[in-house]
């Protein structure tokens, strides 16, 4: 064989797409937010996740996590929202990245946290907890959210104060938003909730719910969610999406999907 009839082997494409880290702000020593990057390519429905890892240390495999995208469909920049695990895989580093860092990110977003995946409503309900937030700071930044429910109802469950992480953006800030800000004043409402710690309104979703407080406090009639109305969306622990889809089911509500759009929907991809 000549030197000219032997060829290079192909070059097998990464999966992943480099993407440069923009900023960094740490909400508590358990909690942190960063923004990395926009491939010109990279297209995805707000509410959906995609994988983020770092390069494998001393040659290994990348460690790959999914990661719901904070960041509204349109934005410029991709926004995500982490916990930090001191021994972790991924985020014992992560939580240590600075601007500059190089982050890999998957090439194909998906989820059902998305607004195809509910039938019309008036009120949409975005439930999480912890970092389970991070696709409703997606969803409700997203003009579309209000152009098709008359409310948008945040809430968000934590241990202590300090991780009400965007408390300030749901408060103020989204307010002076050019795209929502309008349609926030008067159609979005921000329910947090803390359970470990005093605050003006303490207690698990679960539990707000089946005493009829959270519909107390919307000035809701009856104490069930209302199927005709509601549409909800659920993200955070496994244990908090089986007990809130367990009630919520209980209320005669319909778990949806991408394929056939539902009253309800969560996102399988975080459970078990």
């Amino acid at each position: 064989m000549t030197t000219a009839e032997v060829q290079a082997a192909p070059v097998k494409a990464s999966p992943f797409n480099e993407e440069t880290v923009l900023w960094v702000k740490h909400w508590t020593d358990r909690l942190f937010s960063f923004a990395i990057t926009r491939p010109a390519s990279f297209r995805f429905r707000s509410g959906e996740f995609v994988m983020i890892g770092l390069p494998g240390e001393d040659g290994a495999k990348p460690v790959m996590r999914a990661y719901s995208i904070a960041s509204p469909g349109f934005a410029e920049e991709l926004e995500f929202l982490s916990i930090k695990v001191q021994d972790g895989p991924l985020t014992s580093r992560l939580q240590h990245i600075q601007p500059g860092d190089t982050v890999l990110m998957g090439k194909k977003p998906t989820g059902t946290l998305v607004l195809d995946a509910v039938k019309p409503g008036k009120r949409l309900f975005l439930i999480g907890t912890g970092t389970g937030l991070a696709p409703f700071l997606s969803v409700a930044r997203d003009p579309d959210a209000y152009a098709r429910f008359g409310q948008v109802i945040v809430g968000h469950c934590v241990r202590e104060v300090a991780e009400l992480a965007y408390r300030d953006l749901f408060t103020a800030e989204i307010f002076e938003d050019p795209l929502v800000g309008d349609e926030a004043k008067s159609q979005l409402v921000y329910y947090p909730t803390v359970t470990r710690e005093p605050f003006e309104r303490q207690g698990r979703f679960t539990d707000l719910i089946n005493s009829g407080q959270l519909f107390r406090d919307l000035g809701l009639e009856g104490a069930r969610f209302n199927r005709e109305d509601d549409r909800i969306m659920l993200c955070g622990s496994m244990d908090f999406i089986k007990d809130m889809a367990a009630l919520i089911e209980s209320h005669g509500l319909v778990e949806g999907s991408n394929a056939e759009p539902g009253d309800y929907v969560l996102e399988r991809a975080f459970v078990g």
